[in-house]
């Protein structure tokens, strides 16, 4: 029997005919990375490959490392096997990888957003036969309004904090949800303080695109400055001493999952914003139909559910347990407690 050009195995996507993985999760000789998210760029591979914008990234995240920068669209061969990376729209420096062999064509999408956020270069449709797609809000429960009237939520709920003389405290991941919120925020209501990890990450991000002026938190920040003000901080912040400087306070999270009915009362936060940086249910479908691929590898999220819709509309679907993880579930992992604690 055929080997697949892409296969699961204990350490990852594997393209065998290149000895070369996808977004593995154990070290590997050669790895292809998606994007800067945790579950999606391990340490410990020899060599890594990604796009040039997301080299400065996770060489911030995971020190000194070995890798390399490629362009969009921009083609290299491991023996014989074509790869290139394509804009996912799910934060910036995020890629779709295409891997074809002998007229083959298989897409691996890391995750992905069709909805232009204003800072990640847009999702593009990249034809194939076999598509390995994400699922994590793979419900029909799960539709998001545009972003623009999200925000426009946001900065009246900033709004009205200010006059209630509240400091407004956001939480969003250090990586892509709080680079989001930044750009589209309203800076004439307010100044815009962050957490430790979101500045050191935003001074990354500063090298590759522009973002509004931001104030980092610091022992000697006192809250007296913050009051009216905004604050982005990662979800990992919330537990921390280090909230508590900042009474009074209102807390809102801004992520897909707010869309499920308590999942602010679950959280202890005071309001929900719905914005997530993955496909909602017709984001998914469109995008799957707009590749012409038959073949659909589901990897993480409602992967059963989702995979048997495909099947009843004539797609050869099936699923694929990975270790990616679930929006909210991994990404603050890679938020140093130390940054924390100390700030």
């Amino acid at each position: 029997m055929k080997t697949p050009l892409l296969h699961l195995n204990n350490k990852g996507i594997y393209c065998q005919q290149a000895d070369v993985y996808l977004d593995p999760w154990k070290p590997v000789k050669k790895a292809i990375i998606s994007h800067g998210h945790a579950d999606h760029s391990k340490w410990g591979h020899q060599q890594y490959i990604t796009h040039h914008t997301n080299v400065p990234i996770i060489k911030h995240r995971l020190g000194d490392i070995n890798v390399s920068g490629v362009d969009w669209g921009e083609t290299f061969t491991v023996n014989g096997v074509k790869f290139s990376l394509h804009p996912a729209g799910h934060i910036i420096g995020s890629a779709q990888i295409r891997v074809e062999y002998q007229g083959e064509v298989w897409v691996f999408t890391g995750d992905y957003k069709t909805e232009n956020d204003g800072i990640s270069v847009p999702y593009e449709v990249v034809k194939c036969h076999t598509f390995i797609t994400e699922c994590t809000f793979g419900l029909p429960a799960f539709k998001w309004q545009p972003q623009q009237e999200v925000f426009h939520d946001i900065n009246t709920w900033w709004q009205q904090n200010k006059e209630d003389e509240n400091t407004s405290i956001l939480f969003g991941y250090s990586l892509g949800k709080a680079q989001r919120l930044l750009k589209h925020l309203d800076t004439s209501i307010g100044k815009i303080y962050t957490h430790a990890a979101i500045q050191n990450m935003n001074e990354i991000i500063r090298k590759i695109t522009p973002l509004p002026e931001t104030i980092r938190i610091t022992a000697d920040t006192k809250k007296e400055e913050l009051k009216g003000n905004m604050v982005i901080a990662p979800p990992s912040a919330q537990s921390s001493p280090w909230i508590k400087k900042m009474l009074p306070y209102v807390t809102a999270s801004a992520s897909g999952w707010m869309a499920f009915r308590g999942a602010r009362r679950r959280r202890a936060i005071d309001k929900g914003f719905v914005l997530s940086d993955h496909c909602d249910w017709q984001g998914l479908l469109s995008s799957i139909k707009a590749t012409g691929a038959e073949k659909i590898i589901c990897t993480h999220g409602y992967t059963d559910i989702f995979s048997r819709f495909l099947i009843e509309q004539g797609y050869d679907a099936r699923t694929e347990e990975t270790q990616f993880e679930e929006e909210n579930a991994e990404e603050e992992k890679a938020t140093s407690q130390k940054e924390t604690d100390k700030d």
